[in-house]
């Protein structure tokens, strides 16, 4: 599957907790794609902020502590790793605690335009995947293929408990819901690349699918939109 010689670029957009991450990374895998998972990007510089004690009101401190922390992309056995100034962060990233300020932190405008710089780095060439809140509306405007991955907020909510659970996490289903629908406040009404469905995204509901589901439905998506 390529276009003008080269592999398309893919973009997958979607609220928190919409599954994104999971499956970007198995359509990756299936496809041959380089998947790229940008809200780990702005977890890690949650994380630097949280470790330093850097408010999340502090736009001037966040923006400078964007600029200074380097953040690097492996992977192995398909598997993405995150490095932050070279230290392996990608379990703890993950944590209720970043989840619950990584929406400040993204918001952001001089964060944003950090991480932006990066990611559109990370997209030349093509034969990418890549997935967060504003790939196809700003990030990368001209994708061959754009998705957006939605469910319930409660379904999202069950989604994300389990995740932390098997994570070793104690979860309130109920409070978690709430932080979700929190993060959708913030990330849809934020003033820069708000979250939205991009012009020509196709919308996917996942509430009632299975993952297999979901990602055979990516995979058909991205054939129809970048067949020569």
């Amino acid at each position: 599957m390529q276009r003008n010689g080269r592999k398309p670029v893919v973009a997958i957009d979607g609220p928190a907790g919409a599954g994104k991450s999971t499956v970007a990374r198995q359509v990756s895998k299936e496809l041959g794609y380089i998947y790229i998972d940008t809200g780990a990007m702005y977890r890690a510089v949650t994380l630097k902020a949280l470790r330093q004690g850097i408010s999340m009101k502090d736009e001037q401190a966040l923006t400078e502590l964007a600029k200074k922390t380097d953040i690097k992309i492996s992977y192995c056995d398909h598997t993405q790793i995150i490095y932050m100034d070279g230290e392996d962060v990608s379990a703890e990233i993950r944590s209720p605690r970043v989840s619950q300020n990584v929406s400040l932190v993204a918001k952001v405008p001089g964060v944003r335009l950090e991480m932006v710089r990066l990611q559109r780095e990370l997209a030349k060439g093509g034969g990418i995947i890549m997935d967060g809140r504003d790939i196809g509306s700003y990030v990368l405007p001209d994708a061959d293929c754009k998705i957006f991955l939605t469910a319930s907020a409660a379904e999202r909510a069950r989604r994300r408990a389990r995740d932390l659970r098997d994570a070793g996490y104690e979860v309130d289903l109920t409070q978690l819901e709430q932080e979700i629908a929190w993060r959708d406040k913030i990330d849809s009404t934020r003033e820069m690349a708000p979250l939205i469905q991009a012009e020509g995204a196709i919308l996917i509901d996942t509430s009632e699918m299975s993952f297999d589901e979901v990602v055979q439905k990516i995979k058909e998506c991205i054939e129809q939109q970048t067949i020569n």
